[in-house]
C-alpha cells in the first residue's frame, strides 16, 4: 500500500510539473478607440473583450492598436495583469501601443523596452521607409515563477500601407530578436498586416530562427480569417495575425477564437491563441 501511495504522489507531482510548463499565449488586435465605429464603440465592447481573455485563460499576450485609455480599462477588468509598452507617437502615452500584457501571479518582468520600426532611428518616434504611420515593437524579458525559466516576448504591428516598410520591418525584427534574446527562448506576436503568402511573412517563417506556431501545431482551429472587419470582411482562410516561436517551445494547440456577443464582435480582429509547452 505504501508503494502504491508513493507512486500516486509521484504521478500527481509529474502531472503538476507538466502543467506548470504550459502557458497560454495570444495576439490580439483590439481595435483602437474611435467614435467612427458606430455600433462597435469601445465602451460597448470592452467588457466582452476582457471576458473573452479571462475565459480562455490568456496568461501572456500582445495587443495592437491600444490607446492608453484602453490599456487602463483592460487593467481594471484584468486585475491580475500588468503590461509593458509605450505609445508610438511620443514614446510615452500618446498614440497606439503594441503592449504586452502578462499575468503578474505567474510572470515577473526582468526588463523591457520598445523600438521603432525604422531604418534611421529605432530609439525615437519616426516613420520608417514608406510607412504611413510610426510603427513599434515592444519587448520584455519575463521570468516564469512556476519554473524559474526566462524567455523574451516581442509584440509588433506592421504598417498597413508601406510594402517596403513591412518587408524591412520583418528583417529588422529578426535582427533585433537575435540581439535581444541572447540565447533565451523567444515568442513573437503581432498584427503583421500580411498573410501567409507574403514576402514579409516568409522572411520570418523561413528565417531558420523563428517558426510559425500554425505550421507546428498538431491541433489547429482556424474556421476563418483572423481579420473580420466587424463581420464584413470574413474570408474562408487568411491569417494576418501571427505568432512565432523558437525552440525549445512546443506547440500543443492553435486557434483563431471566433467568440461573439449578441451577434457582435469584440474587435475587428479575432484573437489568435496558442498553448505552448516548454
Amino acid at each position: 500500500m505504501k508503494k502504491i501511495a508513493l507512486w500516486g504522489v509521484l504521478l500527481f507531482f509529474c502531472m503538476g510539473t507538466a502543467l506548470g510548463q504550459e502557458m497560454n499565449v495570444a495576439s490580439y488586435n483590439i481595435r483602437l478607440k474611435t467614435t467612427a465605429d458606430v455600433g462597435n464603440l469601445w465602451d460597448d465592447r470592452k467588457d466582452a473583450l476582457t471576458d473573452l481573455i479571462k475565459y480562455h485563460e490568456f496568461e501572456i499576450f500582445g495587443v495592437q492598436e491600444a490607446f492608453i485609455e484602453q490599456l487602463q480599462d483592460m487593467e481594471v477588468r484584468l486585475p491580475n495583469f500588468g503590461y509593458v509598452g509605450v505609445g508610438r507617437d511620443d514614446g510615452a502615452q500618446k498614440g497606439e501601443h503594441s503592449a504586452v500584457f502578462y499575468n503578474k501571479k505567474r510572470f515577473t518582468v526582468i526588463k523591457s523596452g520598445t523600438f521603432w520600426l525604422s531604418a534611421t532611428d529605432t530609439e525615437k518616434p519616426n516613420k520608417g521607409w514608406d510607412a504611413a504611420l510610426p510603427r513599434v515593437c515592444t519587448w520584455g524579458v519575463f521570468k516564469d515563477k512556476k519554473s524559474g525559466k526566462q524567455f523574451i516576448f516581442m509584440n509588433t504591428h506592421f504598417d498597413h500601407i508601406g510594402k517596403e516598410a513591412r518587408r524591412e520591418s520583418a528583417k529588422l525584427i529578426m535582427m533585433k530578436a537575435k540581439e535581444l534574446a541572447k540565447g533565451l527562448p523567444l515568442i513573437l506576436t503581432g498584427d503583421f498586416n500580411v498573410n501567409e503568402n507574403d514576402e514579409a511573412y516568409f522572411t520570418l517563417a523561413n528565417s531558420g530562427f523563428v517558426q510559425d506556431v500554425y505550421t507546428l501545431s498538431p491541433l489547429v482551429y482556424a474556421p476563418n480569417s483572423s481579420f473580420n472587419g466587424w463581420g464584413k470582411s470574413l474570408k474562408k482562410a487568411e491569417r494576418i495575425d501571427h505568432i512565432f516561436i523558437t525552440k525549445p517551445f512546443k506547440v500543443l494547440k492553435y486557434g483563431i477564437l471566433t467568440d461573439t456577443y449578441m451577434s457582435k464582435f469584440p474587435s475587428d480582429h479575432f484573437p489568435v491563441a496558442v498553448t505552448l509547452r516548454w
